[in-house]
Parts: structure tokens; sequence; C-alpha cells
């Protein structure tokens, strides 16, 4: 089977984009993965740091790897938010496909150096594994949000440099960028999340030499994401949605059968809600109806 590096390159090519979406649970997974096998499209599975926790850092490769033996489906693991080198090397070393060193916080030169040890790490032990850096803080959660969170990119002048982004691929040697262009992690209850900077995005995409990535995708309109994959987004991460979509779908569940208590039976309307909400963004980000 052809590598994560490749498939991204191709989607790229075809000025596409690669889904990646986050799992909690089993469910999870289910719903990302039979929504993928159902269009023929390559998926990434993430877990972010708290998500690991959760699922167990090794029984998400077991997981992952599992199905895409079972069905030869392009299926792969990202190690979303990483925050320390320590958490780099441990999804590196339990086969991770790719993992995100999250110095979006830091500052510029401390960011630059941790992402440049995690390059340097991962190289080391296989010529397989991507490796990912952030430039611009555009929040840590993903949830429904009453504001923008506290230091996250509002404004033009926060939001990611071209050069900035060269200087910083060019001193870390990172596979995948994911820069500041209006994204933001989490749903605003209020208001509809910022636009993205399109413009911005091609420029940046040119200055860097790098496939980008959009984090926060939850809550960007369908036109935005069509522009940003053309201008050079070549893998969308979306949590948020899929997570509001599991939550109402269980609750209306629940609610619909007040006596059930086997759990597979009242969860697989979760599955379903995840199915159907990944399906329509795979299809949006590969053209695909």
């Amino acid at each position: 089977m052809k590598s994560l590096r490749s498939f991204i390159g191709e989607a790229e090519s075809k000025k596409s984009a690669i889904g990646h979406f986050n799992i909690s649970n089993l469910e999870g997974l289910w719903g990302i993965f039979n929504a993928a096998r159902k269009l023929d499209l390559p998926v990434v599975i993430g877990v972010s740091e708290g998500e690991r926790n959760f699922v167990g850092v090794r029984q998400a490769v077991a997981l992952v790897r599992s199905l895409r033996e079972s069905y030869s489906h392009p299926v792969f693991l990202n190690a979303d938010h990483t925050y320390t080198l320590e958490g780099v090397r441990e999804a590196i070393d339990s086969g991770f496909d790719a993992v995100i060193l999250d110095g979006a916080k830091l500052a510029y030169e401390e960011n630059v150096k941790l992402v440049a040890q995690a390059v340097e790490y991962g190289k080391s032990m296989t010529n397989e594994v991507l490796v990912e850096g952030e430039l611009g803080y555009i929040g840590s959660s993903s949830k429904l949000l009453d504001e923008i969170p506290e230091g996250a990119t509002a404004s033009e002048e926060q939001m990611t440099k071209p050069e900035q982004a060269r200087d910083f691929v060019k001193k870390t040697g990172v596979d995948l960028l994911a820069p500041a262009v209006g994204n933001l992690h989490g749903i605003l209850k209020h208001a509809k999340n910022p636009a993205l900077d399109i413009e911005r995005i091609g420029e940046i995409r040119k200055a860097a030499g790098v496939p980008l990535v959009l984090h926060g995708g939850s809550g960007v309109s369908d036109e935005d994401f069509v522009k940003a994959i053309r201008a050079g987004i070549s893998v969308v991460h979306i949590n948020s949605e899929i997570r509001l979509a599991y939550r109402k779908a269980i609750e209306k569940s629940l609610a619909d059968n007040p006596d059930e208590i086997a759990p597979y039976k009242y969860l697989k309307a979760g599955v379903e809600a995840i199915e159907g909400v990944v399906e329509a963004r795979l299809g949006l980000f590969a053209k695909k109806s």
C-alpha cells in the first residue's frame, strides 16, 4: 500500500485534500472508516494527547492497523497535537504514521527548536513517518465556544506570515505545516467562525514549499474549504463537528429508547451520525458526490 506521504502528494497534485478526523472511541473509528470505504478514499484518524490517554497509544495503533490490513484500505494514524518530545517519541516508537509537535503557543525560536528535534528523531527512526509543525495559535480545544479563545489568532496581523513559514520549514525540516489563516479550533455558539484568508494560504504554500494542513475545520464554510484546497491545503482536520453530531445522535437515541441498556444498540446512532458527517466532508474535499 502507498504511504501517507504519497497520498498527500497525489491529493495536492489533484487540488483535493485528505480528511483527518479525531476519535475517542470505537464508534468514532467505525463511523469514519465506514465513510472512507464507501467513497473509496484515504483517511487519517487523529488522536490528540487527551484522546490517546483515553484510547491508549498502542491500542490506537493496533485498531487502525487492523482495519488497514483487514480491508486493504488506506487508513492512517496521526498523533495530533503533541506538546512534548517524549510524546513524539512514544508515538513514533509505537507505529504512528504521522505526528504533530504543537509549539504554537511557544516563542518562535523555542517552537523551531522543539520541532526540529522532533523531525530529527523521526528521521532517525524511519523515513515514512511524517512530522508536522504549527505556526500560529488557533486555540486548543475542540468544543462549542462562547468566544474566540484568549490568545488565539483573531486578526490579520496575528496570522502566519509567508516569510516566517519559509524560515520555519527551512530551520525545522518539517514534512507538513499547519498555519493560522483565520481558522479556529472549536465552533462558536453565537456567531459564524471566521472566514479563511485564501490569498494568504496560497502565499504560505508557495513560500513554505511543503504541503499545508488546515486545523480547526469545523465551522468553516463549504465555499472556503473548496477555495482553501485549491490554494494549497492538502489535509483538513475535523473534530468538533463530528463530536457534536455524535452527542446529539446519542441523546436522541436514549430519549427515544429510555429502557434500552445495551450500548451497542443505542450507540449505533452515534456511529451513523459520524459516518454521515464524514462522508459529506470527504466528498467535498475530494470533489466527489
